[in-house]
């Protein structure tokens, strides 16, 4: 089993920036992709990012495409998301997790392990 931790989370104005981290432990992180998810007030998680293990491919949600850069360290077992630009709409808890089943990477069904979760607030 895998935990996740994630950090990074905080209140931010309106096209401000912030950078999530996700710390990886007991399992073997470098052989899995891992994904980063979002759930706003009264909404089913999306789908916000991914990461191939190698960290060579990256795949993001039409929402956040141009904004968010998500990005690994397999030798720190850390992943990372840079927001910018962030508005309203991405006011959310974040979520961390580790895909560990054969299935596109925008589905939540393919994540075996998450996070506890981070807010992140965007005030006007």
């Amino acid at each position: 089993q895998v935990q996740l931790v994630e950090s990074g989370g905080g209140l931010v104005q309106a096209g401000g920036s912030l950078r999530l981290s996700c710390a990886a432990s007991g399992r073997t992180f470098s052989d899995y992709s891992m994904g980063w998810f979002r759930q706003a007030p009264g909404k089913e998680r999306e789908f916000v990012a991914a990461i191939s293990w190698s960290g060579v491919n990256t795949y993001y949600a039409n929402s956040v495409k141009g904004r968010f850069t998500m990005s690994r360290d397999n030798a720190k077992n850390t992943v990372s998301l840079q927001m910018n630009s962030l508005n309203l709409e991405d006011t959310a808890v974040y979520y961390c997790a580790l895909k560990g089943r054969a299935l596109d990477y925008m589905n939540p069904r393919a994540y075996t392990s998450w996070g506890q979760g981070t807010q992140v607030t965007v005030s006007s």
